[in-house]
């Protein structure tokens, strides 16, 4: 045996020049017979043969056309309702179902097979040789926040499709069919809903009932909302949008850090290895108002100050924990009846709070509940409102994607971080059904959500790169 062993050592030592560690990462050791694990053990390389974990692919020949995609990002923010540099894009609005198309039209470009479900879910197919293996899916989205910028999501999108496209000029055939989603409504601009296309690909039953009775701001509903854009003939249709555990055997999604880390550290891939759990809030106090000079100062029930000392104590309460990991943000605070001489009678708060560690993060929330019911009897305020608008678990990203991920980044001599995801991505929904990973890139002073939003098109190249090299080893895990 340990001559077998040692007469394959040339052999493989040739691969691993030229794949690196990937063999050892798409190998699953759980399915292995002993005396081969031992066989591993002993001689330090694996006894398998490579060609069945990753069919070769040149890196001379993987080539971003990074012109092109910038080109594509920007006729893209051309698609707003925010003149330039802004982008504004939100759901199911003229101009989201003209972003739609535009992306459609590139799938179809690319030779993808091209597809949608109720809620405008949009899916780009690259079958591969053996279609009836699980996929492998990367995506991420193109609404856009009111006055936002116009890299957030797109370059997981617009970079997904030309990874696909890089693949097809390389000469690559997928084992693996490989898949790119475009996701509705990842940004809660018009319901009030994160992640809303991948929650319910997600299997979310919750969320496919509370639909049925949403309304945005101006008292439109979800399904008149979707109607106008051309989904959801039927309310049924919401249950078909679900996916079920396993129907992709790994997604991948690119992505702006958001972030100044990378930039800051000069580094150019971040390779993501869990997304933080986010939480949120929203908190109304009463109080009884009044005259802003009539009403002394003993006498006064101030809503508004029970709104102050509330968004002062979520500081508190979070640095507490002593974690950098957990973080909490008044996004929202509104006060009634809004006039310089009069005292509020009414607040509003909407309050996130998010961190890796799930306990951590339910702890602070109990603790800003026990603050309101507290700053209410002591301001004799009323708290009519604390309702948990949405407590989701943190995600991890799966090893074998990281491996994958890692792997990609070193043969293309790119230097690359581990870190967390502190932002909410679709990705944190795609991990309840799939394997999941995400591929970060440095953008300018980690500004995001506003129009000064930037990634270079050497770092937007590089992540392509990083993304349709792991893609291609996935499909042939």
């Amino acid at each position: 045996m340990r001559e077998s062993v040692f007469t394959l050592l040339p052999l493989l030592f040739v691969s691993s020049l030229c794949y690196s560690t990937q063999i050892s990462a798409f190998i699953d050791g759980d399915d292995q017979d002993p005396t081969i694990k031992t066989m591993h053990d002993f001689s330090g390389y694996p006894t398998s043969e490579p060609p069945s974990s990753f069919a070769p692919i040149s890196i001379s020949s993987l080539s971003v056309d990074a012109q092109s995609l910038q080109k594509q990002i920007d006729e893209l923010a051309l698609f707003s309702d925010a003149p330039g540099p802004a982008v504004t894009r939100v759901l199911y609005t003229d101009k989201d179902v003209s972003a739609r198309r535009y992306i459609k039209d590139l799938m179809k470009l690319a030779g993808l097979s091209v597809r949608e479900d109720a809620v405008g879910n949009i899916f780009g197919r690259w079958d591969g040789h053996e279609p009836e293996l699980a996929t492998v899916a990367t995506g991420s989205h193109t609404d856009a926040i009111p006055h936002s910028g116009k890299y957030d999501g797109v370059v997981g999108v617009l970079g997904a499709i030309e990874a696909i496209n890089a693949l097809k000029r390389s000469g690559f055939k997928p084992k693996r069919s490989l898949e790119v989603v475009m996701f509705t409504s990842e940004e809660p601009t018009r319901f009030g809903i994160c992640c809303l296309g991948s929650r319910l690909m997600a299997g979310s039953e919750a969320l496919e009932k509370t639909l049925l009775n949403t309304v945005d701001s101006q008292n439109v509903s979800f399904l008149r909302a979707a109607k106008s854009g051309g989904y959801m003939r039927d309310q049924e249709e919401l249950s078909s949008v679900r996916l079920q555990i396993g129907s992709y055997f790994a997604f991948v999604e690119l992505h702006i850090e958001q972030g100044p880390i990378l930039e800051a550290e000069g580094i150019s891939i971040g390779i993501v290895t869990a997304i933080a759990a986010p939480a949120s809030i929203k908190v109304d106090f009463e109080g009884n108002g009044g005259h802003a000079g009539a009403v002394l100062m003993p006498h006064r029930n101030d809503a508004g100050l029970a709104a102050a000392e509330l968004a002062l104590a979520v500081e508190k309460h979070v640095l507490e924990t002593g974690s950098i990991d957990t973080v909490g943000t008044v996004g929202i605070l509104d006060l009634h009846p809004r006039a310089i001489n009069s005292i509020p009678s009414k607040s509003h708060l909407e309050i996130d709070t998010r961190d890796i560690d799930e306990i951590r993060r339910n702890t602070v929330v109990e603790k800003i509940h026990q603050s309101a019911v507290e700053i209410a009897k002591n301001r004799k305020v009323r708290l009519t409102e604390f309702e948990i608008i949405n407590q989701d678990p943190p995600a991890p990203a799966d090893e074998r994607v990281i491996q994958a991920m890692e792997v990609a980044s070193r043969e293309l001599n790119l230097t690359y971080k581990k870190m967390i995801s502190r932002a909410y991505h679709d990705s944190l929904f795609m991990a309840r059904i799939s394997p999941m990973g995400m591929i970060f890139i440095p953008c300018y002073k980690g500004y995001s959500h506003k129009p000064e939003e930037y990634a270079s098109y050497e770092d937007i190249g590089n992540g392509v790169k990083v993304l349709a090299l792991t893609l291609a080893k996935l499909s042939w895990s």
